[in-house]
Order: C-alpha cells, then structure tokens, then sequence
C-alpha cells in the first residue's frame, strides 16, 4: 500500500477519526491526495447506513414555495449553508396533497435521506409524527397544532405581534385593526393572539380580517376592514405581503399612510424597505431560523438529545408606515 500502512488505518484517516498518530495521518492524506482518491459514497453508506442528505420538506405548491414569499427561499439559503458546512446534501421537496404526502413517507422511510426538516405546515399535519414513529430524525419549523413529541424551531411570533400593537398604540392610535394569517398555521393563530393580547389590556376592541399571507389577500381584507371600521386608524399586518396588499388598498380608498392609517408588518423582507411608504415591520430572522433548523436535526441525527423547542426573539423595525 502507497502509505505503508493497513485499510484499516486509511479508512480511519478518511473518515476523520483522531486516533492515528499525526505523523501516520500526514503520510496517508498524501498518498490520498497523490493517488487521487475520492470516497465511494454508495460503498460508505452501506457501511455506516448514513446518506449524508437532509430533505426540507413544505406541504405547499411548488407555485407557492417559488413565488415571492421571502420566507422560503430565506429558509433554504439557511438551511442549506448549515449543511454545506457539515458536508451534507440538501434534498427540496414539495408536499401539496395526500399523494405528495405518501410519496414523500415512502421516500424517507425507505433510507434516502438521514433525517427530515419540515416547514410551512397547515393544520394538524399527521407527517411529523408519522416519520417518528418510524424512526426517522424530524425536526418542524413552527411549533405543531395540537400536542406532538417532535422538537421544533419557530419565532416567537405572539411576542412579535404584541410589540407591533403596543407601538401603534403608543404613536396615539386608537382604532387599531388587524389582518390575521391562517388560522389552520400557527404563525397566524400566534400572531392574532398576540394583538388580541394587547388590544384586551389596553380595553380596545379588536377588528380583525382574515387573509392567506399573500398580496392579494391583504388587499382584500383591508378593504373588508374599511368597509366595516371606516374610523380604522392603523393596522397590524401578519405578513410583509398581506401588508403591500393593504397599502395599495388603503392608496385606493384615498386613505394617505401613515398620516390617516399606520400600517405595520411582519417578515421585514426586503421587498419592506421599498414600499411606498418603506414599511415598518416586525423582523424574525429567516435565515437564522433556517440554520437552527438544520442544526437541531443534525444533531438529533448524530445521537443527541435534542431540546424539544428553539424559539428565536423577533425585533421591530420602524420605518415611514407607522
């Protein structure tokens, strides 16, 4: 052999293993280097039952994970620069109905991937916890709806919500509106009850529509809420999106922002600090959010124990819209 010594002792090298002498470690990983060698991956995972891959699973449409909700390609870029550093491949997949569900169980289950990391979950998804059963590592962005034993990552999304209100109502509003995400998603049942939280301290009444956390919903439910409260002088948003939909609605309505209608957001995409007026928003850190998650599974992944609950603070950033 090119290094004089045994198999056994190169493929300690190779692996990382810090029980060969410095000295015999040296001569191996330059004979590596002047043979040229690379690992056999498949002939390795059949050794140590490891892939060395991580599935992101969104039960979402592709359409929606590729439109320009910041929050998805935010949580990639984190997710996967945590595992580029731990020398693991990100595998991208979509679950928008029961088929794609049973699609993606039978994928993990049969051992493609070490461990799995799901987001932007709705309602009480039964995958999380059918993945554990099985064994498989699992970790969830979003604390789950109903109980569940799978560990999770999230923002503390009530908090967030609640520091939005309580500057509105410190800048003098008095008519304090809301446009609430989802309520089959936790971040949208967070942050509802983190401005009804508030609103009931300060003996305020809560005005509250309903959107999906996209444009389109947000302009519609604006103009729900001026329709039903035409006094609204601002106007907590549940996301970024929903927030650009409610200005164009208010600039239609003639209402002028932030003088007669403050309006604040969640997300602080980067699209916020280009709205008309740059919009003032409630920042979680996506791409932080993203690591931990990755980095909670690959330790769950590696034998550790886990903490049941990561939750990152929110921060609020004020801008021109209230």
């Amino acid at each position: 052999m090119r290094a004089g010594v045994s198999r056994a002792t190169v493929s300690r090298v190779v692996n990382g293993s810090t029980t060969v002498a410095p000295e015999i470690r040296e001569t191996v990983l330059r004979a590596v280097q002047e043979l040229g060698y690379v690992p056999n991956q498949a002939a390795r995972s059949l050794v140590t039952q490891r892939t060395n891959s991580m599935a992101l699973v969104f039960p979402e449409a592709a359409a929606r994970v590729f439109s320009d909700d910041e929050l998805f390609p935010g949580l990639v870029l984190g997710v996967s620069q945590e595992l580029e550093a731990a020398d693991q491949q990100l595998v991208l997949m979509m679950a928008s109905s029961v088929a794609s569900h049973s699609r993606i169980e039978r994928y993990t289950t049969a051992g493609h991937v070490d461990g799995v990391m799901l987001a932007s979950m709705h309602g009480a998804d039964p995958m999380p916890m059918v993945l554990q059963r099985r064994e498989i590592p699992v970790v969830v962005n979003g604390r789950a709806m109903g109980s569940s034993t799978v560990p999770y990552v999230d923002v503390d999304s009530r908090a967030g919500a609640a520091e939005a209100v309580r500057h509105l109502i410190d800048a003098g509003r008095t008519r304090i509106g809301t446009i609430a995400g989802p309520q089959d998603m936790v971040a949208g049942i967070d942050r509802l009850a983190g401005y009804r939280s508030v609103m009931r301290a300060s003996h305020r009444r809560s005005l509250v529509a309903l959107g999906e956390f996209t444009r389109e919903s947000g302009l519609v439910a604006m103009r729900q809420l001026l329709a039903d409260e035409p006094d609204v002088d601002a106007v907590f948003v549940a996301s970024d999106l929903m927030a650009l939909g409610a200005l164009r609605a208010l600039a239609e309505a003639g209402r002028r922002v932030p003088d007669d209608v403050a309006v604040v957001g969640f997300d602080d995409f980067e699209l916020a600090r280009y709205a008309d007026p740059p919009l003032t928003t409630v920042r979680q850190p996506i791409i932080e959010l993203g690591r931990t998650l990755a980095s909670q599974l690959l330790r769950l992944v590696a034998g550790e124990q886990i903490e049941p609950a990561v939750v990152l603070p929110t921060s609020l950033v004020v801008r021109g819209s209230g």
